[in-house]
């Protein structure tokens, strides 16, 4: 797309269009709705691919064509969540103006948009597959939000999600590893909406980053150990491999690895909450802070020993 063919369409944007569809760098009149009227909302953190994807399967062509349409070269091949999408600053300007969203609001959205690895080149319109580093790769979206979104074209998005925003508790949906390519459905385990929500109120303590940082490792270990929360965790497992039975079969992770965040969710949190709110230790023995802990976790008690994460950062992190 030129920015002739940008600014003439902006013009007209105001009245009724048909439906085009863009191939070859041209608009090919046929009877629907014209390009930018249909928008296509990005999902918070979602894959730059995905996000270009599915704009192209909302106009039913292939994301090679999209990108051809709007004058932008596309470089090597890769698919998401192993691969993303980099462009460069004049190709999201072509993006930003072909969905109709301001470049800023698309780069909070699309958060490797912004990694401007060409930023040096200004003038070239370009888009090229980025291999991603198993750490760096997104989680499949919650599909009932993504088709919302794509006018019923698609359920597919994957998107990177910060650990607040682990579930969707709208749709009860949470993809806590890239390795599935299927959402779990968490109805069974109603303690992970409620986690979600308690997330959200931690986020408002000064110290939620770094409690929620120290939770997590310790729950993680715990969990990796079966140390003192094995039983609760292994029902919650049985729990949503029996209403996802896809968690059985997804290649050769086992479910109690790929759901390990998921599992873990709700102590993490309550853990993370209490570690953000304890009294300084000059006032509170580490064994009044375990009684504490034990608790809010709902254990009769908590007696890990003096090699354990928890007992460690009560001992000797703690200010």
């Amino acid at each position: 797309m030129t920015r002739t063919d940008v600014t003439a369409r902006d013009k007209v944007a105001a009245v009724p269009a048909q439906r085009s569809v863009v191939t070859a760098g041209t608009w090919l009149q046929v009877p629907s709705a014209a390009p930018g009227v249909l928008r296509v909302r990005p999902l918070t953190g979602e894959a730059t691919a995905t996000y270009v994807q599915r704009l192209a399967e909302t106009y039913q062509l292939t994301l090679p064509q999209l990108l051809d349409g709007t004058d932008v070269t596309l470089h090597n091949h890769g698919t998401p969540p192993t691969a993303e999408l980099i462009l460069t600053p004049r190709a999201a300007q072509h993006l930003a103006a072909l969905a109709r969203i301001p470049l800023p609001h698309l780069r909070r959205a699309l958060p490797h948009l912004a990694l401007l690895d060409d930023a040096h080149d200004t003038e070239t319109a370009a888009a090229r597959w980025k291999r991603l580093k198993a750490g760096q790769q997104p989680v499949r979206a919650c599909t009932l939000c993504t088709r919302h979104r794509s006018h019923n074209a698609t359920d597919t998005a994957w998107a990177h999600r910060p650990p607040h925003r682990l579930v969707c508790p709208r749709h009860q949906q949470a993809a806590p590893d890239p390795r599935l390519t299927t959402t779990i459905r968490i109805w069974a385990a109603p303690e992970l909406a409620t986690a979600h929500h308690a997330h959200q109120r931690l986020l408002r303590h000064p110290h939620a980053s770094t409690a929620w940082t120290t939770a997590r490792a310790i729950t993680t270990r715990w969990y990796d150990h079966q140390q003192h929360l094995t039983h609760r965790w292994h029902t919650r497992l049985n729990q949503l491999c029996a209403t996802n039975p896809h968690l059985t079969t997804a290649g050769s992770t086992s479910p109690a690895l790929l759901a390990r965040d998921l599992i873990t969710y709700p102590e993490t949190i309550t853990l993370a909450r209490a570690l953000a709110t304890l009294p300084n230790r000059h006032h509170h023995t580490t064994n009044d802070a375990l009684t504490l802990i034990a608790r809010r976790l709902g254990l009769a008690r908590l007696t890990p020993n003096a090699n354990d994460p928890l007992r460690v950062f009560l001992t000797h992190t703690r200010h």
